[in-house]
């Protein structure tokens, strides 16, 4: 019999208060163990249940489980890309460099001009989502895309490369309903580094 498989919540790279003060401690470690660890939950959950569903022939079942697993696999996904994205002012670099910042160069027009549009692009979500920087593959270029609640950026298509998240849990307490500031914020404490690895795996 095939074993189950189970997701677990990936370790944060640095300690609850280690992004402040762009993003406080207080929100961290809700954001952590409250919101993602209960997308893995879920997760977890829905799986079960849809496996159930599969072992009893049950497809109407197998699709009522499906919304679950779309909704709690992408924040499980969306999550543990945003945590290793993120670094410490201290460790942050303010801009990519190498090969990444070449393709900004050339798909953006440079680095000033794609931080407003993907800033403009992600403050301008209606509700809940996220806002992306994407690779495609097949055209071999960066594009900026936005998601709807937790779609993951594979629906469209997409290598996700870095992601700002704009649900109000991750920033509400600090920055309220100015989502704008939040956003702003935000471009402090990216880890090119990491999104440049990205985009070289993604590349391949």
């Amino acid at each position: 019999m095939t074993e189950k498989p189970s997701y677990q919540i990936p370790g944060l790279p640095y300690d609850f208060n280690a992004l402040e003060p762009v993003i406080h401690a207080d929100i961290m470690e809700l954001h952590y163990n409250k919101h993602h660890k209960g997308y893995v939950t879920n997760l977890n959950a829905a799986l079960e249940k849809y496996h159930e569903a599969e072992s009893q022939k049950d497809p109407a079942q197998m699709i009522a489980c499906q919304s679950a697993i779309r909704f709690n696999g992408g924040g499980h996904i969306n999550h543990s890309i945003f945590w290793t994205i993120l670094c410490p002012q201290s460790q942050a670099t303010g801009k990519p460099f190498g090969e990444l910042a070449k393709a900004i160069q050339k798909d953006f027009g440079g680095f000033d001009t794609f931080v407003e549009k993907m800033s403009h692009a992600t403050i301008a979500i209606q509700g809940s989502g996220w806002g992306w920087l994407g690779y495609n593959k097949n055209l071999k270029r960066l594009e900026i895309a936005t998601c709807s609640n937790q779609d993951p950026l594979s629906t469209q298509g997409l290598v996700p490369l870095m992601g700002i998240d704009v649900w109000e849990h991750a920033y509400y307490l600090q920055y309220k309903n100015v989502r704008v500031d939040y956003v702003k914020a935000l471009w402090s404490i990216f880890n090119w580094k990491n999104i440049e690895d990205r985009f070289t795996k993604a590349c391949v």
